[in-house]
C-alpha cells in the first residue's frame, strides 16, 4: 500500500502493504484490526517495545512540566540526565571514557561525524570500509557502505574510501585482512577504519573476537582511529549492551542510534576519544542534535540496564531463537543453507533472495513481520524487541517454523 502522493522511494510500505494503527510490546495492528508480532522492530529502532509504559509515561511527564523540546546543544536538564545516566549506567560498568558528540537525529548523523572527526584528526582523507557494509545513505555514510543499490543512488562519485574484506571466517581471515591492508596503505594509512562488529544489513554476519582485535592492532600501530558502527547491533541487540564487547576491544569512536532514543524517539550519538575529538566549537552541528525528548525517553530506557537480569534474558531468549531455526535449517536443507546470529538478532539463510522474499511475504500474511537481508535479500532477519516476552516469542517461532518448512 502505496500514496499516490508520496515519492516512487517508499520501500517499506510495499513490503508490508497494510496501514498500521497501533503498537504495543512485540505487536501492531493494521486498521483492520489484525494483529502482527513484530520481528523486525524497525531495524532496531524498538529493542525495548512499543510504546513501553515507563518510557511514555517519562516523556508525558516531562512536557507536562513544560520541559524544553528543543534545545540546539544547549545545556538542559534533559541532556544532562541522558548523559550522566548512560555514564554510569553503560560506561563506567565497562570501564570505558568516552566524550559525547550528538550529531543529529539519525544514525547516518553519527557516521558523518565521525567520518569527519577522523579526518580531521589524522589530516588524511582515505577511509577504510569493509565488503558487506551499510553505514547509512547520507553521502558520506554511502561512500563507506558496499550496497551496490543504494550506492547508485547518490548520484555522484563516492570517493575517498577504500573497500577491505570482512572476515569470512575462515582461517585466512586475518591474512587476508593484513594482506590487503598492506595493499591499500603501505605507504600511507588511512584516515580511520569503519567497522560494523555484526553486520546486520550485510547478512547478520559477525566478525570473529580474533578477527576484530588483529584489525584494532592494525589501527594502534599506525594511529589510525578505529571506529565501530554499532547503530543497529548496539543497545543489547547482540546480547550485551555493544556488539563489540565480546571481542574485548576498545573502539576509538563509536556510532550509536536506532534503540537509544528508547521507544522510537530520534537520537544518535557518537562516543569518542580524547585522542581523536578533533573538531572545534561549531565544526559540527544541527538545528536537531538536542531533541529533548529523545534524552528524557533514552534515559527511561536505560533503566533496563541498571540489573543483570535484562542480558540474561537476551542470551536465554536467543537460545530459543537458536533452536528453533536449527530445526528449521535441518528440515530443509534444499532450501535453507543455515542460520547464525547472537542474542535476538538472527539470520536464516536461505539459497536464494527471491525464496527469501517469498518466505518473508508468507511469514507477513500469517501475523510476522520480518525482513530480509544479505547478499541479494537471501537473509531472512528475525529482530525482535528484546523485551518480548517468552510465551509470545514461543508463539512466534511456531508460525515462522510451520510456515518456513511448508514452503
Amino acid at each position: 500500500m502505496t500514496s499516490e502522493l508520496e515519492s516512487s522511494v517508499q520501500y517499506y510500505a510495499r513490503l508490508f502493504p497494510v496501514q498500521f494503527t497501533r503498537a504495543n510490546g512485540a505487536f501492531l495492528w493494521d486498521i483492520e484490526g489484525r494483529r502482527y508480532t513484530d520481528f523486525f522492530a524497525g531495524a532496531g529502532t524498538i529493542n525495548y517495545g512499543h510504546n513501553p509504559d515507563h518510557i511514555i509515561d517519562a516523556v508525558i511527564g516531562y512536557l507536562r512540566d513544560d520541559g524544553i523540546v528543543h534545545s540546539l546543544d544547549m545545556n538542559t536538564r534533559a541532556r544532562t540526565e541522558f548523559m550522566d545516566a548512560f555514564n554510569r549506567t553503560i560506561l563506567e560498568p565497562r570501564d570505558l571514557s568516552y566524550r559525547f558528540l550528538f550529531p543529529g537525529p539519525a544514525g547516518a548523523n553519527a557516521v558523518e561525524a565521525a567520518l569527519k572527526l577522523a579526518r580531521k584528526a589524522t589530516g588524511r582523507s582515505r577511509v577504510a570500509y569493509f565488503s558487506g557494509a551499510f553505514h547509512g545513505m547520507s553521502l558520506g555514510a554511502l561512500s563507506v557502505s558496499d550496497a551496490a543499490f543504494a550506492r547508485q543512488g547518490a548520484g555522484v562519485s563516492l570517493p575517498d574510501t577504500v573497500r577491505l574484506p570482512f572476515d569470512d571466517d575462515s582461517p585466512e581471515a586475518i591474512d587476508e585482512l593484513q594482506a590487503a591492508w598492506a595493499e591499500h596503505f603501505g605507504q600511507e594509512p588511512p584516515a580511520g577504519v569503519i567497522v560494523e562488529s555484526f553486520q546486520c544489513d550485510g547478512g547478520m554476519r559477525a566478525a570473529s573476537a580474533p578477527w576484530l582485535r588483529a584489525l584494532q592492532r592494525l589501527c594502534q600501530q599506525s594511529d589510525v582511529p578505529l571506529i565501530v558502527d554499532d547503530i543497529q547491533a548496539g543497545n543489547g541487540r547482540t546480547g550485551t549492551f555493544f556488539s563489540f564487547e565480546r571481542a574485548d576491544i576498545v573502539p576509538d569512536i563509536v556510532c550509536l542510534s536506532k534503540s537509544l532514543g528508547g521507544a522510537g524517539f530520534p537520537l544518535s550519538l557518537v562516543l569518542v576519544s580524547d585522542h581523536f575529538d578533533s573538531l572545534g566549537a561549531g565544526q559540527h552541528t544541527g538545528t536537531f542534535r538536542g531533541f529533548n525528548l529523545s534524552f528524557v525517553a533514552g534515559a527511561a530506557a536505560l533503566s533496563a540496564w541498571q540489573e543483570n537480569t535484562f542480558e540474561e534474558s537476551i542470551s536465554a531468549k536467543g537460545q530459543i531463537v537458536d533452536e528453533v531455526l536449527q530445526r528449521i535449517a535441518d528440515a530443509r536443507p534444499d532450501v535453507y543453507a543455515d542460520y547464525r546470529g547472537y542474542g535476538l538478532a538472527h539470520g536464516l539463510i536461505c539459497k536464494s533472495g527471491d525464496f527469501a522474499r517469498m518466505l518473508s511475504a508468507k511469514l507477513f500474511d500469517a501475523g510476522i513481520i520480518a525482513e530480509t537481508c544479505g547478499p541479494s535479500g537471501s537473509v531472512l532477519k528475525t529482530m525482535p524487541p528484546l523485551t518480548i516476552e517468552e510465551d509470545v516469542l514461543q508463539e512466534a517461532l511456531g508460525t515462522l517454523e510451520r510456515v518456513s518448512t511448508a514452503l
